[in-house]
């Protein structure tokens, strides 16, 4: 008998690209043809829907009969589960203590103060946040910034300082799984809880800054939080507008496989990570001071896509792209031409679809997904308050005309 050919994986990173899951290339050249393959999947679920909804009755049935575990194994086994949670927690001590040695502002720069909290989110949580507000003048408003995939709130310190300089307040939070933030590092359970901290945490920033206009920032997968946040009626009518710099929006599998067997193993090996899946990164920025400051920076997760975080992604992504024409808030979508992390036709398309009646695109040709990291980074700043302060000024018209 032959040998079976080596079917070659391809290899991924860990960003929201397309990419999510390591697949085979060229699957329909390889053993098995296309629709054995396809038949196999459908026996894969039979079996796994077996064993979730079988094998749970069965064991109520039997457990007074079945002869209890040994002592022994039970205590191994609690100590094998102390033992993860003891190094899950002095990992997130570690990293909190990083995230708050980073120094946010200079002794030299005295026009804005900053601090640190803990925020404890929709699922009780603790969710490292910052905030950086101008030392005089009255404020304009206030933006909250959701980071993207694997990165953190401290990154976003240049931004804010020029947010300050235009009286803008600024926060931030860093995901579960993220800079400061309780759980394991680069593992998200669910966005829908990130969606969920992220309404609490603007609800407690307007408690704390009554009156002042709020808008909410997300960056890539950050992108995707913030405008499902948004697209919630509650939750808008709290906001001023949002601004999403390269979104994740319509990310797509490697094949169309990848997709169906993504929730099996999201819910059987959640935290199992593709190991090798980083070995040939995506750039996403053109400065390469910025490329070496983000992948030398420990509190970046720079490790192989857990399987649960990379289903979370395809999951969210694709109810944004089904719900395009429910999107009603005000919103600013900003994306680089030459992004190969994220898709700059989607954000063309939810510009296109979405029926808010405040909304502005701009695509910047030849520029990579980080676009607040990219050279052009002060620029790139200003559109974004230039569009802030656009939306604050047709809002005093649209009371004005309502007044009168």
């Amino acid at each position: 008998m032959e040998a079976a050919a080596v079917v070659p994986v391809e290899e991924l990173t860990s960003g929201a690209s397309g990419r999510i899951i390591p697949v085979f290339r060229n699957l329909r050249q390889s053993i098995f043809s296309y629709e054995t393959f396809r038949k196999s999947l459908v026996l894969i679920y039979s079996f796994f829907f077996w064993i979730l909804i079988v094998l749970p009755r069965r064991h109520r049935f039997s457990s007074t009969a079945s002869p209890p575990s040994s002592p022994k194994t039970q205590s191994s086994s609690v100590r094998r589960r102390k033992f993860s949670i003891r190094r899950d927690e002095e990992d997130t001590m570690r990293r909190r203590a990083l995230a708050e040695a980073i120094e946010m502002v200079t002794e030299d720069d005295r026009r804005c103060k900053w601090t640190t909290s803990l925020f404890f989110g929709a699922k009780r949580n603790a969710l490292f946040c910052r905030s950086w507000f101008p030392v005089s003048g009255e404020l304009k408003g206030v933006l909250i910034i959701i980071h993207g995939l694997n990165e953190h709130s401290g990154r976003y310190s240049h931004f804010a300082k020029q947010l300050n300089s235009c009286n803008f307040g600024v926060y931030a939070m860093d995901w579960i799984g993220h800079g400061g933030s309780d759980g394991l590092h680069g593992y998200v359970p669910s966005l829908d809880h990130v969606v969920a901290d992220t309404a609490a945490f603007l609800e407690k920033v307007r408690v704390d800054n009554p009156g002042v206009p709020c808008f909410l920032f997300g960056h890539s997968t950050g992108g995707a939080v913030v405008l499902k946040a948004a697209s919630y009626p509650h939750i808008e009518e709290m906001l001023e507008g949002i601004i999403l710099t390269s979104p994740a929006l319509r990310v797509k599998p490697a094949h169309p496989i990848v997709g169906a067997v993504a929730p099996i193993f999201s819910m059987v090996v959640p935290r199992f990570q593709f190991k090798g899946a980083n070995k040939r990164g995506i750039p996403v920025s053109r400065d390469p001071a910025a490329l070496l400051a983000k992948y030398s920076d420990p509190l970046v997760y720079t490790g192989p896509i857990r399987v649960r975080t990379g289903h979370e992604i395809l999951r969210i992504t694709s109810y944004l792209t089904r719900n395009f024409q429910s999107i009603t808030v005000p919103f600013f979508v900003l994306h680089g031409t030459a992004d190969r992390v994220t898709d700059p036709l989607a954000s063309q398309d939810l510009y296109n679809e979405a029926p808010s009646k405040f909304k502005d695109i701009k695509l910047y040709e030849g520029f990579l997904h980080d676009l607040l990291f990219e050279p052009e980074r002060e620029e790139i700043a200003q559109d974004i308050i230039d569009w802030m302060e656009k939306r604050l000024t047709a809002h005093c018209h649209e009371n004005a005309n309502g007044y009168f």
